[in-house]
């Protein structure tokens, strides 16, 4: 239940996260000009921003040109060609390495029709591309409906392209709309990243922290609306200057370097350590008496250290949001990294502002044994075991190997089992009250609690345990996996002339002594060798960009990815190359990249590959899905996390039709 519970919320962030790394540099609205009775004027207006282009009718077959489909109708018909009455810039563009025409600011595009009955309905929808000097957005397509005749004149329409929709509108929002839709997704953001496994049991802390007997009310509400704006001002500030000094791969830096993620472990077990009664944590007696004798002054250290801390740890959980936030920031953007930080933190800083702010509310419970301190004792528990997902990163990331999948778990089912017990009234810590016997809630709880260990045992053995996935270490680091055993059995098998299907790779993979794919996949984890192993099996490619400490690529792998039909095509179809934006492997000196992006020397294997999925696709966040050819082609548009196994499988079908078909959506510069 638990499980199910952690998947909900993590879909529910990422749903947010995609919506907030949707770029859309060009808005459409639509008109109609009335010429005559029985003769219209249709008006296609692009928005361009800064820096992007939208490619002309009038180009060659390399880039997708801007192309108008109307649906055949008796009602009208077509006098003559859509028409361009901007300005057409014809320049060498570095993208396609040719001379393109393309329009930039804005583009108008025209097409007269003729109404041949009183009232008509035009309906179609037109197909862009658009791209700035260094990349390129995938081809879009926009819907359009314009009612002629009988109805007013001009109306104007604006598309919301996210779901190509045409809605009604009264003005032209541009830009205002863009950075108010930016706020709002990223406020949900914030709200939804609070209910995260590294950042909920952050709430007991803020809780005990401004829960002090004999404090000043009015010095404690001010250091509750100082901890709220300080959360603000560290997201929003510090956030946005560290994008445009760091780039974005400080996010990347804070979620899955060894050093940040280890501190967080050693935060979490120091907090249940106290939850469970070893000790208090306090302020030095010189810090507490600094503090009092500032207060009238504005001398409140603790909230700002607080607020720190909570920002620090839950970058773990809110990176993909942040993270999106910061490469709009770093790639020349101020103002909307600013305005989503500021959204996001916003709503971030809500509740733990609340509670800060009405910690009284909580004063009525004992404040030693008790219900309170039962309830102390089990987020103690569970700070003790969420505190291992930072220990697992670090460990994945750097191939440590002493926190690998049966260990976690058993780890894991000796923490909740002890938690079972401790609800049942048989463990007894420092500061509980006795039991003297167990009521139908600790009773629920102490069930569903065991049912959940009963559950986490198979997993000892090799189960998936899917419901666990995103928040446990991947299959690949089991030691004794019975499906893997089973798997070897069978290409053993295959190997004897049994007869069973065996997918072989050209050479053997780089790193396949410390990356794995799951379920027995065969692939690389080097772009060049996957390269030249699609051209020798004349093969597309299925590239994925994933990481050590991905939450939503490890529950892709064991929600989708298993799934027989996905496992079929992924061994037949396709040449698997995953690439490991996060792993910290040093690469030899011969590979080292200079990125086109930042300019800065990437000399590690998640480096490189973070760059490139940034460099080429203006995504940082994972998991992230390309299907291409070996020349560079993408053979349909990208996906990112959805547990949607039936449109997983479209899309994998849809790469190899297109693939045969010699078709793509567009095309990335060769190499890295």
């Amino acid at each position: 239940m638990k499980g199910k519970v952690l998947i909900l919320l993590t879909i529910l962030v990422m749903a947010v996260n995609l919506g907030a790394q949707i770029l859309e540099p060009v808005k459409w609205q639509f008109s109609s000009n009335k010429i005559s009775d029985t003769e219209y004027e249709l008006v296609f207006t692009a928005s361009i921003e800064n820096k992007w282009h939208l490619y002309s009718q009038d180009i060659p077959m390399a880039p997708p040109a801007t192309t108008f489909t109307f649906e055949e109708s008796d009602d009208f018909e077509l006098l003559g060609p859509v028409t361009e009455e901007s300005k057409v810039i014809e320049e060498f563009d570095p993208n396609f390495d040719m001379v393109l025409k393309y329009f930039s600011f804005e583009a108008v595009f025209k097409q007269k029709v003729k109404l041949l009955s009183e009232g008509a309905v035009v309906t179609g929808s037109l197909n862009f591309m658009c791209c700035d000097d260094t990349k390129c957005l995938p081809p879009t397509d926009v819907d359009y409906r314009f009612e002629l005749g009988n109805s007013p004149v001009s109306a104007l329409t604006e598309v919301d392209e996210e779901d190509g929709a045409v809605l009604a509108s009264a003005d032209i929002l541009g830009q205002k709309a863009s950075l108010w839709g930016f706020f709002i997704l990223s406020f949900l953001g914030g709200l939804i990243a609070i209910l995260t496994p590294c950042v909920f049991p952050m709430i007991p802390m803020t809780i005990s922290f401004f829960m002090k007997d004999g404090e000043d009310k009015k010095k404690g509400k001010m250091q509750a609306l100082l901890y709220g704006f300080s959360i603000i001002a560290i997201y929003t500030f510090i956030g946005s200057v560290l994008a445009v000094v760091a780039g974005p791969n400080i996010a990347n830096f804070l979620s899955t370097h060894w050093l940040p993620n280890v501190l967080f472990f050693l935060i979490f077990v120091i907090f249940a350590f106290s939850f469970f009664g070893m000790f208090e944590i306090v302020m030095p007696s010189w810090a507490v008496n600094k503090s009092d004798e500032g207060a009238d002054k504005g001398g409140f250290m603790g909230p700002v250290f607080m607020a720190l801390t909570l920002v620090l740890v839950s970058f773990s959980c809110t990176g993909p949001i942040v993270g999106t936030i910061l490469v709009e920031s770093a790639g020349g953007a101020v103002i909307k990294p600013i305005v989503g930080m500021f959204g996001f933190s916003l709503a971030f800083a809500l509740p733990f502002t609340f509670f800060a702010f009405f910690p009284s509310l909580l004063q009525g419970l004992p404040k030693s044994g008790g219900w309170l301190n039962s309830v102390k004792v089990v987020l103690g528990f569970l700070e003790l075991a969420l505190g291992l997902k930072f220990l697992s990163i670090a460990d994945q990331t750097y191939h440590w190997g002493i926190l690998d999948r049966e260990v976690y778990l058993a780890i894991w089912i000796v923490i909740f089992f002890l938690l079972g017990v401790y609800l049942l009234g048989k463990i007894k810590f420092v500061h509980d009250s006795d039991v003297p016997f167990v009521s139908v809630p600790r009773l629920m709880l102490a069930i569903f609690t065991f049912s959940f260990v009963v559950y986490m045992i198979p997993g000892m053995w090799g189960a998936p345990l899917k419901a666990l996935s995103g928040y446990i270490p991947p299959q690949s680091t089991h030691d004794f996996d019975l499906h893997n055993v089973i798997r070897e059995n069978v290409k053993a098998y295959a190997g004897s002339g049994g007869g069973a299907e065996v997918n072989e790779v050209c050479e053997p993979p780089k790193y396949r002594d410390f990356l794995h794919l799951p379920h027995g996949l065969e692939g690389y984890f080097d772009y060049d060798q996957a390269i030249k192993c699609s051209k020798e099996q004349n093969k597309p490619l299925f590239i994925d960009f994933t990481g050590h400490g991905c939450v939503n690529c490890r529950e892709m792998e064991a929600n989708v990815w298993s799934d027989p039909q996905v496992l079929k095509r992924l061994r037949e179809d396709y040449i698997v190359l995953a690439l490991y934006v996060d792993d910290k492997t040093k690469l030899p000196e011969v590979e080292w990249i200079t990125s086109e992006y930042d300019g800065k020397m990437k000399k590690t294997i998640g480096k490189k590959y973070a760059d490139f999925q940034i460099t080429k696709f203006t995504v940082n966040a994972q998991p992230f899905y390309v299907l291409m050819d070996a020349n560079g082609g993408v053979l349909t548009q990208p996906r990112a996390y959805d547990l949607d196994v039936d449109a997983f499988v479209k899309f994998l079908d849809k790469g190899v039709e297109n693939y045969k078909a010699g078709k793509t959506v567009f095309k990335i510069k060769q190499g890295i």
